[in-house]
C-alpha cells in the first residue's frame, strides 16, 4: 500500500477538493463544471498535487482516465478528510443554533421555479443563515446525494438504490401546454388518442417529467411523435411558444407564461398527471439544525405558500 509521507502537510485543502472531484468523476471537464473552474485551472491543481506527492495520480487509457494506486490511496484519505471537515463544520453550526448556520440544498431544475420563493420566506425567519443552492438535472442531483455532497435535495421522484429518506411536501401536476394559437386550445375534453397527431417537445432521458410522460402514454397505449429533445425546461417552453409542438411539464414552471398568455393548458382527458415533490436526504445523514428547520418548513407550509400563488387553470385529478 502506498504511504503518503510528510509531504501531505504541504497539500492545500483546495488541492484536495479539486483532486477529490476529478477522482470521483474521472473527468476533468465535469469536475471543472462542478467546481465552477476552468479545465486548465483544474489541470494545474492536479499537476501541482502530483509534484508534491512525487507520484502520478491519474493515468490515461484512450479517452478515459483512471486512478493510479497512489491516486486511489489519496482519494481514500481525501474523502475521509472531507467528511471530518464536514463534521467539524456541522458541530460548529450546532453551537450557533438554528438562528445561524449554512443550508446546503440541491434541487432539480424544474423545482427551481418555486424553491427560491420558499427560500426567501425561510430566510425572512432566519436572516443570519447562508444558503448554498445547487440547481441541476436529476442525474447530477442524484450524484450529489450519493456522494454526500448536499444536506437536502428536492426532486419529483425519489431515487432507488441508495439509502434515503423521502417525504412529499407539495403536489406536482403535469399538464399539456400549447401556444395560444394552437387549434386545440378552444376544445374541451380532448381525447388522449388525438395527441398522436401532434408533435411533442420532450426533456432528456432520465428526467422525472419525461419518465412520468412515457409511463402515462405507455399505459394509455398512445404513440407520440417527438420533435425535439432538450435538457432544460426553458428550451422546451421557448420551442412551444415558437410553434414547434406541444409539451408536458409541471404547472409550477409556467406561471408567468400563463399570466401573460404566452402558453395555454390544453383540456385533455386524463390530465393533469398528479405527481409529488419530495424533500430527500441520506438516511444516515446528520442534519444540522437549520436543515431540520427547513425540512419542517417544507412539510408544514410549502403547499400553502406555493399553491396560494398559483393560477387555478388546471383541473385536479388523481392517478
Amino acid at each position: 500500500m502506498i504511504k503518503l509521507y510528510l509531504t501531505m502537510l504541504h497539500i492545500t485543502l483546495r488541492q484536495l477538493k479539486v483532486f477529490e472531484s476529478v477522482a470521483r468523476l474521472l473527468n476533468f471537464t465535469r469536475a471543472a463544471e462542478e467546481l465552477h473552474l476552468t479545465q486548465p485551472a483544474v489541470s494545474i491543481q492536479i499537476k501541482q498535487l502530483e509534484a508534491i506527492v512525487a507520484l502520478p495520480l491519474f493515468e490515461q487509457m484512450g479517452k478515459r482516465i483512471y486512478l493510479t494506486e497512489a491516486g486511489q490511496e489519496l482519494f481514500n484519505y481525501s474523502r475521509s478528510i472531507s467528511q471530518q471537515l464536514a463534521d467539524m463544520e456541522l458541530a460548529l453550526e450546532e453551537l450557533k443554533g438554528v438562528q445561524r448556520g449554512k443550508l446546503n440544498i440541491a434541487v432539480v431544475s424544474t423545482a427551481n421555479y418555486f424553491v427560491p420563493g420558499l427560500l426567501a420566506r425561510f430566510t425572512q425567519r432566519y436572516p443570519d443563515i447562508t444558503i448554498s443552492l445547487h440547481v441541476s438535472n436529476r442525474e447530477n442531483v442524484l450524484r450529489q446525494l450519493a456522494d454526500n455532497l448536499t444536506d437536502l435535495a428536492i426532486m419529483g421522484q425519489p431515487p432507488g438504490g441508495i439509502d434515503i429518506s423521502s417525504e412529499t411536501f407539495l403536489e406536482n401536476p403535469l399538464v399539456i401546454i400549447a401556444p395560444p394559437d394552437h387549434p386545440l386550445c378552444g376544445e374541451r375534453q380532448i381525447p388522449e388518442k388525438r395527441l398522436e397527431q401532434e408533435i411533442f417537445l420532450v426533456r432528456e432521458p432520465g428526467s422525472g417529467t419525461r419518465s412520468a410522460m412515457e409511463r402515462f402514454f405507455a399505459q394509455a397505449k398512445i404513440r407520440i411523435h417527438k420533435g425535439m429533445e432538450a435538457d432544460t425546461t426553458e428550451a422546451i417552453k421557448q420551442g412551444i411558444q415558437a410553434g414547434m409542438g406541444l409539451g408536458i411539464m409541471s404547472i409550477h414552471t409556467i406561471r408567468l407564461e400563463l399570466e401573460t398568455g404566452r402558453l395555454k393548458i390544453l383540456d385533455v382527458q386524463g390530465f393533469p398527471i398528479i405527481r409529488d415533490w419530495y424533500v430527500v436526504h441520506r438516511k444516515n445523514k446528520r442534519l444540522s439544525s437549520i436543515s431540520i428547520a427547513f425540512k419542517q418548513f417544507l412539510l408544514q407550509e410549502a403547499a400553502i405558500l406555493v399553491t396560494g400563488n398559483m393560477i387555478d387553470t388546471a383541473p385536479r385529478r388523481n392517478h
